[in-house]
């Protein structure tokens, strides 16, 4: 009974070494690497995005250099710490940028849309000529029996 106690307690310590160990050894602490990249680079695009105008965070050309700074900062970090990137926690961390700083841009601009009519029609007309002048063709040739043997 002892024996049991003894192995099941050395298999407890064992188990909780490990779970304290394996982490470090794997190279990537997610709480560490989330709390970094919001000490960095959010404090950071907070402070850029505070230095432009309000009306501005919608226009894409205008906020587009320091998103792309943001990513790189994400993706710097997980390299520094040895995490793989992207991740889910740089999936949680943009969710939450979007959803303070873009949630009431339009999508306008973003939305599929046709063609203007100037490159529409060509597209279209030509088909629907070219298939006219076949059908044309191939009645007019099958009312024509000269040379058919």
């Amino acid at each position: 009974m002892a024996l049991e106690s003894a192995s099941l307690l050395k298999a407890g310590l064992v188990l909780l070494l490990a779970a304290h160990v394996l982490p470090s050894v794997s190279g990537c602490h997610t709480g560490y690497y989330e709390m970094a990249i919001n000490d960095f680079c959010l404090t950071k695009f907070q402070l850029d995005m505070a230095g432009l105008d309000r009306g501005l965070w919608c226009s894409w050309k205008d906020t587009m250099e320091i998103y792309e700074g943001t990513t790189n900062c994400t993706y710097q970090v997980a390299l520094k710490m040895d995490c793989f990137w992207p991740n889910q926690i740089v999936d949680r961390f943009f969710m939450q940028i979007h959803r303070i700083y873009f949630h009431d841009c339009a999508l306008t601009g973003r939305l599929l849309h046709d063609p203007p009519t100037s490159i529409l029609a060509p597209f279209i007309a030509v088909p629907v000529l070219i298939t006219l002048l076949m059908t044309a063709l191939v009645v007019w040739r099958s009312k024509r029996t000269e040379g058919v043997l």
